[in-house]
């Protein structure tokens, strides 16, 4: 099988998306543009298009037998379940053909699936990496208005049915600002390309992670539990909806860290389809160890522990009582102003150490583990 990096790439309509895959493409990116294969599933003569008719009526035909989207728009826009029957005609289709056409890209590629549907679909777990394109809603009504000639109360309608800013927020792992000069979207997408995607592409082909971890204790960063949730339905998806759990100190809210997400996942860390479901995720197995992240834009480490087991509930136990002890973050805050490499081995050091008390906590606290894995103290 090829190892290739698969990106995902969304943004609402007239949000510049296009202009981001076409610049892609022209620095080796391949292509798969589901926009331009649900055309193709539904085009004439396909049983696509059969099944279309059959489940709307031959007033979705034009004279010559074509498919007249306007027509088919009118009977599903704002009808949940019309939506729902063509997308059971049109999206098994798109997957087989994206699928088919992901096969075919050589060993070492990077493939940008161009989905405008991404957040909408929860698809965004499914990819190593998503790239999200972003512009105002005002200007992306100037944009359809003035470039594609589409009335402004439709080009209004079709941004509200679309995900919110707040949900792409959600999916990115990168994000793309479109609102400036022209050339800085392309200016962007070349930075993009060469200092994440490459590296990315290239780690991932050579089994390794991205690279040593960052080395230095940073102010605590309050989009850490964000990124960490989408990171751990990443792995989640991966590893076959097993539970994952934020640990670490950056799953405690206010605490300085290292800038590295860790994750917890319940599974057996032998397991050969464990280990090559985290680097299909994007993360390869360390030499110590574990897993950590081939991207280099986004430090993470994958800890895969039984549930159940000793190392399983310390690492779940040191977390909650930094969370709800006081005098543990007061030790752990102690130990990040020591040393001269700005306390990062005597954080380490602290953290290797903390297990002992941390029980004693849970003891004295009446933590348990939940059964969804994310636990919590008096449960």
């Amino acid at each position: 099988m090829a190892i290739m990096l698969r990106v995902g790439l969304t943004g609402g309509i007239g949000s510049g998306k296009s202009t981001v895959a076409r610049r892609l493409v022209e620095r080796g990116a391949v292509l798969v543009d589901s926009d331009a294969i649900a055309r193709e599933v539904v085009a004439a003569g396909t049983d696509g298009l059969a099944a279309v008719v059959e489940a709307f009526g031959d007033g979705v035909l034009t004279a010559d037998g074509e498919l007249d989207r306007p027509a088919l728009a009118s009977l599903v826009f704002g009808d949940a379940d019309a939506r729902a029957r063509l997308n059971a005609v049109v999206h098994p289709r798109v997957r087989e053909r994206s699928d088919a056409l992901i096969a075919q890209a050589p060993d070492g590629a990077i493939v940008v699936q161009d989905i405008p549907l991404l957040v909408e679909g929860a698809m965004g777990p499914l990819f190593p990496l998503v790239i999200v394109v972003h512009a105002e809603a005002e200007e992306r009504v100037r944009r359809l208005v003035g470039q594609r000639g589409m009335p402004e109360a439709d080009a209004r309608s079709r941004i509200a049915a679309q995900a919110d800013d707040d949900a792409r927020r959600a999916a990115a792992d990168v994000w793309l600002d479109n609102g400036g000069a022209p050339g800085d979207l392309v200016a962007a997408v070349d930075a993009l390309w060469d200092t994440r995607l490459v590296p990315f592409e290239a780690h991932l082909r050579r089994g390794e992670p991205a690279g040593p971890r960052p080395a230095a204790i940073v102010p605590p960063d309050p989009s850490w539990p964000a990124q960490a949730a989408r990171l751990a339905a990443r792995v989640s998806a991966a590893a076959g909806g097993r539970a994952v759990a934020h640990v670490g100190p950056t799953a405690v809210a206010g605490l300085p860290a290292e800038d590295v997400i860790d994750l917890l996942l319940g599974a057996d860390p032998a397991a050969d389809d464990v280990r090559d479901a985290l680097v299909a995720a994007g993360f390869p197995p360390c030499p110590g160890g574990g897993h950590a992240s081939a991207d280099p834009g986004r430090p993470a480490r994958v800890h895969v522990v039984e549930s159940g087991t000793p190392g399983w509930r310390d690492a779940l136990i040191v977390r909650d009582r930094l969370r709800a002890d006081p005098s543990a973050r007061d030790e752990y805050l102690a130990a990040t102003g020591r040393g001269a490499d700005g306390g990062v081995a005597a954080t380490r050091s602290w953290l290797d150490g903390a297990a002992a008390g941390a029980r004693a906590w849970a003891v004295s606290s009446g933590w348990s583990p939940s059964l969804d894995g994310v636990d919590r103290p008096g449960r």
